[in-house]
C-alpha cells in the first residue's frame, strides 16, 4: 500500500463517518487525460510512459492521487470510453509493461493510481457485444436488445422500440441486421449499455475489476455509474416500448425524448454498487472509489457515500456545472454566483452528518474553468481568476479534484472554426440541431460549442513555449492529435514552475493547506452572505479554530458584504500574521479588509 509523506487526520476529528478517517480524507486528486498529456513517441497521442516521465512534476505539485482517463485498448470513438478489451492497453498508450511501470514508479514517489472504469456500456466491438449479436449465445442477454414497433418495418424511422434520444444526438437505439433488433445506446451507436440486469455481466465487471486491483491499481473513478440501473416494467419492458406498463416521456425540440428520468440513479442502483464493494473491495485497503453520478441529488449523495451503506466513497454531482445555460448546454448564460452559492451549499450541508463530498470545477468533459466563470482576457485577469476560482473551490470540504493544466490556469481553445474539433459530442450536436433538427442557428451553435464544448479541455497540456508546448518533440513526426492552444508561449509548467506568483505557485500553496491543515480538510462549513452578487464566502470551522473565507468574483472593486464584515469587526486588529492565504499577498489583503472591500478577483482566508 503506498505510503504518503503527509499527516492521517486524527480519528477524533470527524470527516465521511467513518473509522478510522479514510486516507483520502486529506488528499488532493489530479486528473489525467492521457490522449493530451505527454506524446514521447512523437505520434501526436499522449502515453503511458509520458506520465511516467512527468510523476516528478505532480509529486512536487503535491497531489496525491492521479486519475487517469481510459486507456484500454479501445476503437477511440470516444476517445477511449468505447473499451473493446477491459484487460489490455491500448497501443495508442503503450503495453501492459508501460502500465506496471507507471504503476511502480508512481508509488515509489507516494502517488495512487485510479483508472476511469467504464461499465455502463462497451465498444460496439467488445467480444461480449460480438457475441451477444447471436440470440442463441450465452452473451444474448448481455445488452439491452429489443425487436422493432410492431408493425413497422426494422431499421426504418420509427421502428426504434421507443423514443428515447442519445445524449450524443440522435436516437438511443440502433439497429443491427445481424440479429434483427435493436440494442440501446445512451451514448455513441458504438457505445452499446450492458444490462446490469444480468448477474453474469456484473460477475464479469467484478473479476475484472479484481484483475486490476491485484495488479497495483488503487481504485476507479466510474464513468456514469448512476446509470447501470434502468427502470423496468414487472414483464422487462422499458418505458415507451410497446406494451409496456411504463409510459415515456414527450419529445424534446431535437425530436427524442430523454432516457435520464427512467436511467438515472434507478431502482436497483444501491443494490449494485453495495454488491460491487463486497464482490470487489471487502477485505482491501487503500482504495478509492468516486462514481461519476448523473442524475443524483445531493441527498443521495449523502445515503451512497456514507460508509455505513457500503456503495462508494465519493461521487461527482453536476448540477453546479449544468445550471449556467439556457435549457441546453450549447445555449450558455453568465454565471449567477447566488445560485452557485446556493447548489454548493446543498451539496456541502447533504453531507454535514455522514459521507463525504468531491470538488471539482473542471475535467474532460468540461470547459475551462478560469474562460468559462474567470476572466482570461489579459494576463493579469487571467493569473487573478485562476488563484480566486482556485480558492474558492479548495476551500470546501470534501476532496478536491485538479484537472491537467488547471494548475496552470490553462484556458478554453477559442477554435472558429468546426473542422478544428475533434469530439463526437460537439461534432454531432451541430449536426443534430442546425442541419437536421434545425433549432438552433449555425452562429449560435459555434458560439455555444467554442463556450461549452469538451475539446476546451482537451487540448495538449503546456509544459513549455516550444512549437507543440512540450507535449511532443518540436520535429516530431505527426503533429498533436488536436491543436495545441496558441496561447502556450505565454501560459507553460516552465514558465510557471519557478515563479513564486505563479498560478501554480498558488495551488501548491492550496494543497498544503488540505495536507496540513485539517479544518480546511474537515472543518464544518457554513455559507454567509448568500444573496451578494459578487462575492463568494463562507466559514470553517474546528473546535476552536475558525477561518473565514471571502472571495471576489469579479473583475472590479467591491464592498465586503455584511455577515462577512460583521465576522471581521468581532475580530478587530487583524494583522498579517491572520492571513492563511491570499491571491495578491498578506500586506494587501490586511489593507483592503480594514477597508471592508475586496480588489478584483481577490480571495483572502484569515484566521479568525
Amino acid at each position: 500500500m503506498t505510503t504518503f509523506n503527509r499527516a492521517i487526520i486524527p480519528d477524533a476529528i470527524r470527516t465521511n463517518g467513518a473509522t478510522p478517517n479514510p486516507w483520502w480524507s486529506n488528499a488532493v486528486v489530479y486528473q489525467i487525460y492521457p490522449r493530451s498529456f505527454q506524446d514521447t513517441n512523437g505520434d501526436g497521442f499522449g502515453d503511458l510512459q509520458g506520465i511516467t516521465s512527468r510523476l516528478d512534476y505532480l509529486a512536487d505539485l503535491g497531489v496525491d492521487v492521479l486519475w487517469l482517463s481510459p486507456v484500454y485498448k479501445s476503437p477511440q470513438d470516444d476517445n477511449g470510453y468505447d473499451i473493446s478489451d477491459y484487460q489490455d492497453i491500448d497501443p495508442l498508450f503503450g503495453t501492459l509493461d508501460d502500465m506496471d511501470e507507471l504503476l511502480a514508479e508512481a508509488h515509489k514517489r507516494g502517488l495512487k493510481i485510479v483508472m476511469d472504469l467504464v461499465v455502463n456500456h462497451t465498444s460496439d466491438e467488445h467480444e461480449w457485444f460480438e457475441a451477444s449479436k447471436n440470440k442463441d449465445d450465452e452473451h444474448a442477454d448481455w445488452y439491452w436488445w429489443r425487436p422493432a414497433r410492431p408493425g413497422t418495418t426494422p431499421g426504418e424511422p420509427g421502428a426504434e422500440p421507443n423514443q428515447w434520444g442519445s445524449y450524443f444526438g440522435g436516437s438511443a437505439w440502433e439497429y443491427c441486421p445481424e440479429r434483427g433488433e435493436y440494442f440501446l445506446h445512451q451514448f455513441s451507436k458504438k457505445q452499446p449499455d450492458l444490462n446490469w440486469e444480468n448477474p453474469a455481466v456484473r460477475r464479469a465487471v467484478y473479476d475484472m475489476m479484481n484483475w486490476w486491483l491485484d495488479r497495483g491499481v488503487d481504485g476507479f473513478r466510474m464513468d456514469v455509474i448512476t446509470l447501470i440501473s434502468k427502470r423496468i416494467d414487472s414483464n422487462g419492458k422499458l418505458p415507451g416500448e410497446f406494451g409496456s406498463e411504463l409510459e415515456d416521456l414527450p419529445v424534446g425540440e431535437e425530436g427524442y425524448s430523454s432516457p435520464n428520468p427512467f436511467c438515472a440513479d434507478g431502482p436497483r442502483q444501491d443494490e449494485f454498487l453495495a454488491e460491487m464493494r463486497r464482490e470487489v473491495f471487502e477485505g482491501r485497503d487503500g482504495f478509492l472509489t468516486v462514481g461519476e453520478a448523473p442524475g443524483v441529488t445531493a441527498q443521495r449523495n449523502e445515503y451512497i457515500t456514507d460508509p455505513a451503506n457500503g456503495e462508494l466513497d465519493m461521487l461527482f454531482l453536476f448540477e453546479h456545472v449544468d445550471f449556467d445555460c439556457e435549457g441546453t448546454k450549447w445555449k450558455p448564460l453568465p454565471l449567477d454566483l447566488p445560485k452557485l452559492k446556493s447548489i454548493m451549499a446543498g451539496y456541502q450541508t447533504a453531507v454535514q452528518n455522514a459521507g463525504w463530498a468531491s470538488l471539482f470545477t473542471g475535467n474532460h468533459d468540461q470547459p475551462r474553468v478560469v474562460s468559462r466563470w474567470g476572466d482570461d482576457s489579459s494576463e493579469e485577469a487571467r493569473v487573478r481568476s485562476a488563484k480566486a476560482l482556485g480558492l474558492m473551490l479548495h476551500l470546501h470540504r470534501g476532496t478536491p479534484y485538479i484537472y491537467q493544466g488547471e494548475e496552470l490556469g490553462m484556458t478554453d481553445a477559442h477554435f472558429t472554426r468546426l473542422d478544428q474539433y475533434r469530439d463526437l459530442e460537439s461534432l454531432n450536436a451541430y449536426r443534430q440541431r442546425v442541419e437536421e433538427a434545425k433549432v438552433q442557428s449555425p452562429e449560435s451553435m459555434m458560439a455555444g460549442i467554442a463556450a461549452r464544448g469538451r475539446d476546451n479541455s482537451r487540448t495538449p497540456m503546456q509544459w513549455d513555449g516550444s512549437v507543440y508546448a512540450g507535449f511532443t518533440a518540436p520535429d516530431a513526426a505527426a503533429e498533436p492529435w488536436i491543436s495545441v492552444n496558441p496561447n502556450h508561449a505565454e501560459i507553460n509548467a516552465a514558465g510557471e514552475f519557478d515563479d513564486p506568483d505563479s498560478v501554480y505557485s498558488f495551488y501548491k500553496k492550496l494543497i498544503a493547506l488540505r495536507h496540513d491543515m485539517p479544518v480546511v480538510a474537515a472543518g464544518d462549513w457554513q455559507l454567509l452572505d448568500a444573496d451578494d452578487a459578487h462575492v463568494y464566502a463562507f466559514t470553517r470551522t474546528l473546535g476552536d479554530e475558525k477561518l473565514l473565507v471571502v472571495a471576489n468574483m469579479s473583475g472590479r472593486t467591491v464592498d465586503l458584504p455584511r455577515e462577512s464584515a460583521e465576522l471581521l469587526a468581532v475580530a478587530d486588529g487583524l494583522a498579517e500574521s491572520n492571513v492563511v492565504i491570499s491571491t495578491y499577498d498578506a500586506a494587501h489583503a490586511v489593507t483592503v479588509l480594514a477597508g471592508r472591500e475586496l480588489a478584483p478577483w481577490e480571495g483572502v482566508v484569515v484566521s479568525l
